[in-house]
């Protein structure tokens, strides 16, 4: 018999997580005449000094609670499976001992702020030991998107307030659109001269929904009406999704603003027949407070007609709460901020977050110049070398 030929088939495999320990051993030389004083070479830095976490651990234990929603206890048990017997309350310290990273988290809020365009919006956190808040009380994780379209950044910042005080604070020095929900907090940082502020057309949709849902079944209704007119607005965004900025800024002109004249002519006419106590007149009252700010996006082609990316962006955090349900102390909220802002980044640029955190926690603790941390940013990493060779901490890889 000779080969005429082969077939090839192929399976997915998967190698079972391994625990392991890493064992650094450095000789310890002396003089034997007493001459010189005993030498041993030095440590390489480590993002947690005196711990026994490897740059490795370290990073899949972010990544298993902070991307892929896994809570610490759920992790030691995963562990301890595999015969390494870690408490959760150590991983704790290594999780808040991780806002090491924080550099690279100013380095974000830096490009954010330099963006034309910021999105906004917060979500509630429960954090047992805030000073002077009941341990069932709620604080906020604020979330940030935006930076140059190559250069996508996702910054998560904790506060125990939800006051206007907090989003002024964020975006000090900010100039350009912001896009959020009608919350009244974002006033303040509206009013300044260099914000241009924008309001998010999926709200108010939202609200004509639900008002919808409390009409009698099989009548159409005035929010009916509402929701046709704005699901046109939508329309006029999907068919030119693809299009140019100067493309899409024609296409509103021609289309998008005389279809909000018309939905601002048939608010004019409902708005005085709808009781402002019901769900229609709420979403009626709704429209009418933020309509400057909503029909904005029109001037230019490259402002969103939604928050929808920021909404996008606390999703991961908000499914992950439903595994861990709260922070325990204010060091740990803040950990958790950074470190999503970091992952999120990552996945936002198209780089796998748990080689670059391998990279970040081993070559971070090096780092002695901004230049040095800036190599280290999403997209200055060359990733097919992040796993293997040793940074060059004199520029991007």
């Amino acid at each position: 018999m000779v080969v005429i030929g082969e077939d090839v088939s192929e399976q997915l495999d998967i190698v079972p997580i391994q625990v392991r320990v890493l064992r650094h051993v450095r000789k310890r030389y002396g003089c034997p005449g007493g001459t010189h004083a005993p030498v041993l070479a030095p440590l390489p830095a480590q993002p947690l000094p005196k711990s026994n976490a490897s740059v490795n651990f370290l990073a899949m234990l972010l990544v298993a609670k902070f991307l892929d929603g896994l809570s610490l206890t759920r992790f030691e048990h995963v562990l301890a499976r595999h015969g390494a017997l870690v408490p959760r309350q150590t991983l704790a310290r290594w999780v808040i001992g991780a806002a090491v990273l924080q550099p690279l988290h100013n380095l974000l809020r830096d490009i954010l702020l330099d963006g034309a365009l910021i999105h906004m919006d917060e979500t509630v956190v429960q954090v047992l030991k805030e000073p002077g808040k009941a341990p069932t009380s709620n604080s906020y994780m604020w979330v940030q998107t935006g930076g140059p379209p190559e250069r996508p950044v996702v910054l998560y910042d904790y506060d125990p307030s939800r006051s206007s005080e907090v989003p002024s604070r964020l975006l000090e020095g900010f100039r350009g659109y912001l896009m959020t929900d009608g919350y009244d907090g974002y006033s303040a940082v509206a009013r300044g001269p260099h914000v241009e502020h924008l309001v998010c057309w999926a709200h108010v949709r939202r609200r004509f929904v639900e008002a919808a849902r409390v009409q009698p079944k099989g009548k159409r209704g005035k929010a009916d009406e509402a929701i046709e007119l704005i699901g046109r607005l939508y329309g006029v965004e999907r068919s030119w999704r693809d299009g140019d900025d100067a493309q899409r800024w024609q296409a509103r002109q021609r289309h998008s603003v005389p279809l909000l004249a018309e939905l601002r002519a048939w608010l004019d006419a409902t708005l005085p027949t709808v009781p402002g106590k019901n769900k229609l007149g709420e979403a009626l009252n709704y429209l009418h407070k933020y309509w400057t700010k909503l029909e904005r996006y029109t001037e230019r082609g490259d402002l969103p007609i939604d928050n929808n990316r920021c909404e996008n962006a606390i999703r991961p955090f908000v499914i992950g709460r439903k595994g861990w349900l709260f922070a325990d102390t204010p060091a740990g909220a803040h950990a958790s901020a950074v470190i999503y802002s970091l992952v999120q980044t990552a996945k936002a640029n198209g780089v796998e977050p748990y080689q670059w955190l391998c990279r970040v926690l081993r070559d971070l603790p090096a780092a002695s110049t901004v230049e040095q941390t800036e190599a280290l940013l999403p997209w200055n990493i060359n990733m097919t070398q992040a796993a293997t060779a040793p940074a060059s901490l004199s520029g991007p890889a």
